[in-house]
């Protein structure tokens, strides 16, 4: 394989010379070489303005220097103590910033190495929370359709994203699944916001009673919604209502904050805007921004002292959990995001980036819908505003859509299967909270001309 030393460029990696067993298998990649800012450069000199964070990620960009600085610290002093034997302190000091920020309740946090395994372990503490409280029979999980909750089997079963669950759906435990909160597609003209919300909250009351209260363990769901369906928001008091059906059965609420979480909506924690507070409660991406695998389950003090009283022990782990140098880094962006005024800048800035985002695409007509909250939106397409008809899947419009964005320089996030797991596509933005105005406005200009070269390509008239 031709060598990526970065002095001497290399435009991209064709897959029949590579070694790395990528996700794409067909695809050249251009290399990445340096990142400052929201810009990713590559082995040719060619800038990327970074708008979807990499995977919502990136909340400070690319190269902040205090965190580098913490991370360059922390490898002088001790890169790695497992957990068995030894806890660190800089694990504990962020277990503490964590707490001192956590919803009310909150006493415990549990680092793991990113968003699946997060919610990997909160699946399991809820499962041996109810075997520690005399409760074994509570085996069932309820989730929601169209959303995503990670690739581990665990993970992928109580997510709801059909694509990527069809080929593994015969080792997946079963889990019951009820409608996603879509008001775009799903809310009826003769109800009110409120009235949607309630009529999920009874689906999902009926889910409950159908698997007898008393045999499930939690509900699960993704507070915005993020991947799957495309920054899909609650309506208001449905998190509420779900809140207190939780609570009438006994039942865990658990709610994967992964992408939505840590500011990338505005507040620390997007439960926040819901006036709600889980039981267990799953961070990752921007809690350590990118520099260093990382995320979290925050556990209620009743789950961790029915643990305590119980076995005394959680029958789970990893290898690298508490990483030292993962904590480090993590502990580093949350004390810049804190220091900088970063969650106010979140929500200035998101106010922004909608403004634009309706400018450019308010009336466009092949844009259905603009929704999001802080620096999370997603844009669906359709064929007809009219009607919100779906594009043929067979175009592959989002699959166009990055590539015309990657040629314009700009990295989003497009996926397919929005609507119901094949049909459907829309575009998901999560810019770096360090963003600036200019910054937006060049996005939002490079993204409108990448979607209408999409377009034009796949026949369709923007």
């Amino acid at each position: 394989m031709t060598s990526l030393d970065p002095r001497q460029p290399v435009p991209s990696v064709p897959p029949e010379t590579t070694h790395v067993f990528h996700r794409q298998l067909r695809h050249d990649l251009p290399v990445a070489v340096s990142g400052q800012g929201i810009a990713i450069t590559d082995a040719t000199g060619k800038t990327y303005l970074d708008a979807s964070g990499g995977a919502a990620v990136s909340c400070l960009g690319h190269g902040h220097p205090d965190v580098i600085a913490a991370m360059h610290a922390q490898i002088d002093q001790l890169a790695y103590a497992h957990t068995s034997f030894f806890t660190t302190a800089v694990a504990e000091e962020l277990a503490d910033l964590l707490i001192d920020t956590a919803p009310a309740g909150m006493s415990h946090a549990y680092f793991v190495s990113g968003g699946s395994e997060a919610v990997e372990a909160a699946l399991k503490m809820a499962r041996q929370y109810f075997v520690e409280i005399g409760q074994p029979q509570r085996r069932h999980f309820i989730a929601r359709r169209q959303s995503y909750h990670g690739n581990t089997l665990g993970a992928l079963a109580v997510g709801g994203n059909a694509w990527r669950r069809e080929q593994f759906q015969p080792i997946l435990i079963d889990v019951t699944h009820v409608a996603p909160c879509y008001e775009y597609r799903d809310r009826r003209a003769d109800e009110t916001a409120e009235q949607y919300g309630q009529r999920l909250v009874a689906e999902l009351s009926d889910a409950i009673d159908a698997l007898g209260g008393e045999n499930v363990m939690a509900f699960v769901a993704e507070t915005v919604g993020g991947a799957t369906a495309g920054v899909l928001t609650p309506v208001p008091g449905y998190f509420k209502g779900v809140r207190e059906l939780c609570d009438r059965h006994g039942i865990l609420l658990i709610l994967d904050e992964v992408m939505c979480g840590m500011g990338r909506t505005g507040t620390l924690h997007a439960c926040e805007q819901e006036g709600v507070v889980p039981d267990l409660l799953t961070i990752a991406k921007g809690l350590g921004g990118g520099y260093q695998p990382i995320g979290a389950v925050l556990a209620q003090l009743r789950i961790v002292e029915a643990f305590r009283q119980g076995s005394g022990l959680f029958q789970h782990g990893h290898t690298y959990l508490g990483h030292a140098v993962a904590c480090a880094a993590a502990l580093a962006v949350q004390r810049v995001i804190q220091r900088d005024g970063l969650l106010a800048q979140v929500r200035e800035r998101g106010q922004q980036l909608q403004a634009l985002l309706q400018d450019a695409f308010g009336a466009h007509p092949q844009v259905g819908d603009i929704r999001g909250r802080g620096l999370f939106w997603g844009l669906e397409l359709v064929a007809e505003r009219a009607t919100r008809q779906w594009i043929d899947p067979a175009l592959r419009l989002h699959t166009r859509i990055k590539s015309h964005a990657m040629a314009e320089g700009l990295m989003v996030y497009p996926m397919g299967g929005t609507v119901d797991g094949r049909c459907g596509d829309h575009i998901l933005l999560a810019p770096p909270f360090i963003s600036t105005p200019d910054e937006l406005e060049q996005i939002v200009r490079r993204l409108r001309r990448a979607v209408d070269r999409s377009l034009t390509e796949a026949g369709l008239s923007p």
